[in-house]
Order: structure tokens, then sequence, then C-alpha cells
């Protein structure tokens, strides 16, 4: 195993790491019935909801899951082809 092949690996386990905890750190959808019945909530909130905290954690969580995929698949090609 060379030096890459170690260094890929701790990043992936700290990528998969960090996104379980991106994920159980994020509120869940609390629309309940009102999506079934078709009630909207237009408020300030659900206008400015691209600033808020929450958004900023489901970019983050979009951002290290992609980054989690590209270095699973990089490690993967450097262990199975030996680079």
């Amino acid at each position: 195993m060379s030096a890459l092949d170690i260094i890929l690996s701790v990043l992936d386990i700290i990528l998969g790491i960090s996104m379980v905890i991106l994920f159980l750190v994020q509120e869940g959808n609390d629309q309940g019935m009102g999506a079934i019945t078709g009630s909207s909530n237009d408020s300030y909130y659900s206008k400015s909801k691209g600033q808020t905290l929450e958004e900023r954690l489901k970019q983050a969580t979009k951002l290290v899951a992609i980054l989690f995929a590209v270095v699973s698949v990089v490690l993967y090609f450097c262990v199975t082809k030996g680079f």
C-alpha cells in the first residue's frame, strides 16, 4: 500500500464521518400534513431560505457527498490498478 493509498483512505474516512455528522445536524422537513392538504406558508423565512444556516448545511452536505464519491472512485482505481 503506497502513501497515496493511505492518504486517500484517511481522507475517505474523514469525508464519510463528516457527511454523516452534517446529515444528522440538519433539521427534518416539518411540513407534515400541510404538504398533503396544499397549504402554503409564505413567510419571510421561506422567502429568504437560501441564506439560512439550514440551507448552508444542505449545500455543505452536497459538497461533502460529491467529494466523498470522487475520492472513493480515485481510491478504488489506485488500489486496483496500483497507481
